[in-house]
């Protein structure tokens, strides 16, 4: 199972890890905001040398209630840092975290290599054209409304199932758009409850039907450290353990803020399993 990034292909037989870098002064954890040229330098760095595969850069807070960012503020966050990392790390391979078609065909033209789209097209009805146009791997999450509105949006007749078939129609218009490599995300966090998350990642296998990679992002949500009665700072360990058990249920990547630690996970896991 492989993707092809800038005429690398990626093997996705064997996990790997996305290491998340927020542009923005909002993200839910405070150690993931970028504040400078410099720190986003360091930062990108050292995921690079801790192991990541893919850097993700998000201009635009998805935390439940976030506050809009227009279109032109998210460039002006998301383009120059990726041209300061291209020059910088020639071989990285960007994923851009955004919703919007002209934000991801200007990302891409800067040298991203794929586009993490919260809302699989919903939120854009261009996107799926410009993904399509630039042959680019699509990250395709599940979600319902608007960051601002996905939290009241939370009832489902069946839960895994509607999100399978929210899939099966979501992949269905990416080919038609002749997107060639699609992954899947199921989207903890995003109109889900506590329970109806742990209700999915117990059920997390079920994307092996759709025979495409899926990517499990976790990293000290709130379904962890609510649960536990702690801090997203607090969270590493309990991130750990769930980074772990996607694993154990098939998951190709896992987006992180922690590199080293997810890192040692597929390490551990491709030992045994």
């Amino acid at each position: 199972m492989t993707i092809n990034c800038k005429g690398n292909l990626i093997d996705l037989s064997r996990p790997k890890v996305m290491g998340i870098l927020n542009i923005t002064p909002n993200s839910f954890y405070a150690d993931s905001r970028i504040s400078s040229e410099s720190v986003l330098q360091k930062k990108a760095e050292k995921m690079l040398k801790e192991g990541a595969t893919f850097i993700d850069i998000g201009g635009y807070s998805s935390r439940p209630n976030a506050k809009d960012v227009s279109q032109e503020e998210e460039l002006n966050r998301i383009i120059p840092a990726i041209e300061l990392l291209v020059k910088n790390f020639p071989e990285i391979i960007i994923s851009v975290d955004t919703f919007r078609a002209e934000v991801a065909d200007k990302s891409i033209q800067a040298g991203a290599a794929l586009i993490n789209d919260i809302s699989a097209g919903s939120l854009d009805d261009k996107m799926m054209s410009i993904v399509g146009k630039h042959q680019v791997p699509y990250i395709m999450m599940h979600m319902r409304g608007t960051p601002k509105t996905m939290q009241s949006i939370t009832e489902y007749q069946d839960l895994p199932r509607d999100i399978m078939y929210y899939f099966s129609e979501k992949i269905k218009l990416a080919r038609a758009y002749g997107i060639n490599d699609i992954i899947t995300d199921p989207g903890f966090g995003f109109a889900k409850t506590t329970t109806q998350n742990f209700e999915l990642f117990k059920n997390l296998e079920l994307f092996k039907n759709l025979e495409l990679p899926f990517l499990v992002g976790v990293s000290r949500k709130s379904m962890i450290y609510k649960q536990l009665g702690i801090s997203a700072e607090e969270a590493l360990n309990g991130t750990t353990v769930l980074n772990s058990l996607a694993l154990s249920h098939g998951a190709s990547i896992l987006r992180v803020h922690d590199v080293k630690e997810a890192v040692e996970c597929v390490k551990l896991y491709s030992q045994v399993c």
